[in-house]
């Protein structure tokens, strides 16, 4: 019956796409959560995150369920190209904006990857129509390498912090535990979370 396995297809396809929208959506809530408190940097970077969360979210959106306009991949292009310049520019006073430009870079990257597609690799659809006979693009490889070793990393440095954090609420006549938008072990779990979920999505090109 290929109309079943056709369906069901489909349906394999959907669902990932919007379980990831959805985490992609809750962090991008979370990080903007946290522009409300902490320093003047501590809240940047926050904005930064929160449009990153936010525009993967977008961008993850399978076709089958909303299909973009051909323009809104120049749109995503322009808005996270601005980004990157923003993130270029203030990373001369903080290193973490590094990773901001190359999360933005690789936004505007996928983008101009789905706009070459006219749009069939939306949510994982389609193929990569700037993929060789050789396999994936060096710059798509580059991207993947960076984000595993990213992934790794904040998860290795996730566990002290979040253990530190278990430990002083424990102890009694302590510092008052941080509010929601300022616990350091929720904002590093939410730079996991989205470095993993840029993974996926790179692995869809």
């Amino acid at each position: 019956m290929p109309f079943a396995r056709g369906r069901s297809a489909v349906h394999g396809q959907v669902v990932p796409g919007c379980l990831l929208t959805a985490l992609c959506a809750v962090t991008g809530a979370y990080c903007l959560l946290r522009t409300r408190s902490g320093t003047g940097e501590e809240r940047r970077t926050a904005r930064a995150e929160a449009l990153m969360g936010f525009g993967m979210a977008a961008m993850a959106v399978p076709a089958a369920v909303v299909a973009p306009p051909a323009w809104g991949w120049a749109v995503y292009a322009a808005l996270f190209g601005v980004a990157a310049l923003r993130a270029l520019w203030f990373s001369r006073r903080s290193g973490h904006h590094l990773h901001h430009l190359v999360g933005s870079s690789a936004m505007v990257y996928m983008a101009l990857v789905m706009a070459g597609a006219g749009g069939a690799a939306h949510g994982g659809h389609g193929s990569h129509t700037m993929a060789t006979a050789d396999g994936a693009p060096l710059l798509t490889g580059l991207l993947l390498a960076y984000y595993a070793a990213y992934v790794l990393h904040s998860g290795a440095r996730l566990i002290p912090v979040a253990a530190t954090t278990a430990g002083d609420g424990a102890v009694a006549g302590g510092p008052r535990a941080a509010g929601w938008g300022a616990r350091p072990e929720l904002a590093m779990a939410c730079r996991l979370t989205m470095g993993i979920a840029m993974f996926a999505m790179l692995l869809t090109l």
